[in-house]
């Protein structure tokens, strides 16, 4: 299993980094990978992915928080060559919103994709989706596999995302002539500006459909039902938050489609309580048990296991099974199981039992003397209850 670098190790900034700071720092990295630049270089255009992976996560505020908090595992299926969604296509769909299509002219021959001619536009991006999943200990610690149904926008089965009766139903924008874009220039007291708009009558996308699939009327895209497989690391925790690139709604027109973002809810354990890493659980015992000593079976996430109570025990002591709690989700550490005893006090006594408390209550044993041998207070209490 290959280990991913840290996105601020990839893109060479700081965590404290600031927003443009990131975005300058992708610029170049980016620059330096591009595949016009390194043409049948596969380590340069794994670089060049991997930059966009991590630029994707940090300048967005709420996955860059998440990844802060839990790393790569926060992210979910995110990234290339995986069940990711992300791949060379929506990383030239950004590169306009990012550089700007004159510096990639400039650059890289005309387009940003490295085919020497204008980059193609898909719709609006999708939205993001959020969801709820509930896991018990057991999963938590083993990590699981998960089968939801989602409903949300699906890519039309009709026209396959095209929004058009089929590829002829396109003609090119007269506002734009194609490019996705209008130009306009202004006469300032410092001399002429220019500004390029996205294009009014096309949004963008160069085109204009001429006859709409009349299943989603030139959307692209229809209300449906998703059945999608979601893996879920061990040692996730209440309130995280995990993401799944691609597996939100779908986008218009072939846009590129949101993400999904899964919110982990603990179901609570009917015997046992999560103290971060560890796991606690309440013993009870009676008072002749914890005098003379005694062997129990705890429940833990995995099953049962025996523990030895030594003889006196007090009430408050915590014995600890190594091992038995929660994995971290981040690292190799694990947590322990903690058992804290608890020397259960009846509520009512018959006159028999009151009596021998009684007894009890007149011994010297019964008041802490560090000097006094408890040998001779255990035969006692065995003699009264025998």
């Amino acid at each position: 299993m290959s280990t991913k670098r840290d996105y601020y190790e990839i893109l060479g900034v700081s965590k404290t980094a600031s927003q443009d700071e990131i975005k300058k720092a992708y610029r170049k990295v980016a620059m330096q990978y591009h595949p016009d630049r390194n043409p049948g270089n596969k380590e340069a255009e794994e670089h060049f992915k991997e930059a966009a992976e991590a630029y994707e996560v940090l300048s967005d505020p709420d996955k860059r928080g998440q990844y802060d908090r839990f790393g790569h595992a926060g992210m979910g299926n995110r990234g290339f060559g995986g069940s990711g969604h992300m791949n060379m296509e929506d990383i030239f769909s950004n590169f306009g919103d990012i550089f700007g299509e004159d510096i990639f002219g400039s650059f890289f021959g005309g387009g940003a994709r490295g085919g020497g001619g204008r980059r193609s536009r898909g719709g609006a991006r999708g939205s993001n989706l959020r969801v709820k999943i509930k896991l018990t200990y057991e999963e938590i610690a083993k990590g699981a596999n998960k089968k939801i149904k989602v409903k949300k926008h699906v890519t039309c089965s009709t026209c396959n995302g095209l929004g058009a009766k089929d590829r002829n139903a396109f003609q090119t924008c007269t506002t734009c002539q194609g490019s996705g874009q209008v130009r306009k220039v202004t006469q300032t007291f410092l001399g002429q500006m220019q500004t390029v708009t996205t294009c009014p009558t096309c949004n963008g996308e160069g085109q204009v459909i001429t006859n709409k699939c009349t299943a989603c009327k030139g959307e692209g895209r229809q209300y449906g039902e998703e059945t999608v497989s979601i893996d879920i690391p061990a040692g996730v925790m209440e309130g995280m938050q995990l993401s799944m690139s691609g597996k939100g709604n779908a986008g218009e027109r072939g846009g590129a489609p949101g993400d999904l973002l899964i919110l982990i809810e603990e179901e609570p354990h009917p015997e046992l309580q999560r103290e971060g890493l560890n796991v606690a659980y309440d013993l009870h015992i009676s008072f002749p048990d914890a005098a003379f000593g005694i062997q129990v079976e705890v429940p833990t996430i995995d099953g049962k296991a025996k523990i030895k109570v030594p003889a006196g025990t007090h009430s408050g002591k915590i014995f600890r099974l190594k091992g038995k709690g929660f994995p971290s989700v981040n690292s190799y550490e694990k947590g322990d199981q903690l058992i804290h005893v608890n020397v259960w006090t009846p509520q009512t006594l018959t006159a028999e039992e009151k009596n021998m408390l009684e007894k009890l209550q007149a011994s010297g044993n019964f008041k802490p003397n560090p000097e006094k041998s408890e040998k001779g207070f255990f035969e006692k209490v065995r003699d009264i209850f025998s």
